[in-house]
């Protein structure tokens, strides 16, 4: 009786082997490109009605279904955004017998404009139709209007900008003692222009 002959059997183990390498070699070699975003700490939700703010206090940023940029009621382009938003921001429109007189603002104080950067609230409003692109580009310039501020008061006080402190304190190479003395600057210069930024839902 005839014997029957077997197949020849394939060795898979190099193969397996093959793959893993370069399966690795496409994990190491590839990147991730990630979408950039806006740092944001999202607001605690408070069931409690807000207590009523006066006009003054309140920059009202419209931009419509066009992509046109309106500030209280006025057409104005992008570019001037951030000087308004600073001008509001630092009036400083409390008289000196008020409690809330700021002695560092350095603005017109016009008692028609905000009293004090603690109680300025810039408000921005956006349509369904605006377009991605113009509503980051608007947070950027308001966000620019903080910091300038910001970077005013921390180069009084410190001698450097509160960017740069900022980046010096997320910068994990930076000691932990110098961390601490950092953080602590960070808050008073936050406390002296908290950002009190609005964003309202899109209709």
């Amino acid at each position: 009786m005839p014997s029957r002959e077997e197949a020849p059997k394939v060795n898979a183990g190099s193969m397996a082997d093959i793959a893993f390498l370069l399966l690795i070699f496409f994990l190491v070699t590839t990147t991730i490109e990630t979408d950039a975003g806006l740092d944001r700490r999202l607001p605690r939700k408070d069931t409690a009605p807000p207590p009523p703010v006066p006009e003054r206090n309140i920059l009202q940023v419209l931009l419509n279904g066009g992509d046109q940029l309106m500030v209280d009621d006025a057409l104005v382009d992008l570019v001037d955004l951030k000087t308004m938003a600073i001008a509001f921001l630092d009036n400083g429109g409390a008289p000196p017998e008020s409690p809330y007189y700021c002695n560092y603002c350095q603005g017109e104080r016009d008692l028609q404009s905000s009293d004090n950067p603690d109680r300025a609230i810039v408000s921005l409003n956006s349509n369904r139709e605006t377009t991605y692109g113009v509503y980051i580009a608007v947070q950027n310039e308001l966000v620019g209007a903080y910091n300038a501020l910001r970077n005013r008061e921390a180069q009084r006080q410190y001698k450097t900008d509160f960017t740069a402190m900022e980046a010096k304190y997320a910068d994990a190479k930076t000691p932990l003692a110098l961390k601490k003395e950092l953080k602590t600057k960070i808050q008073s210069i936050q406390k002296l222009y908290p950002m009190r930024l609005s964003e309202a839902e899109r209709q």
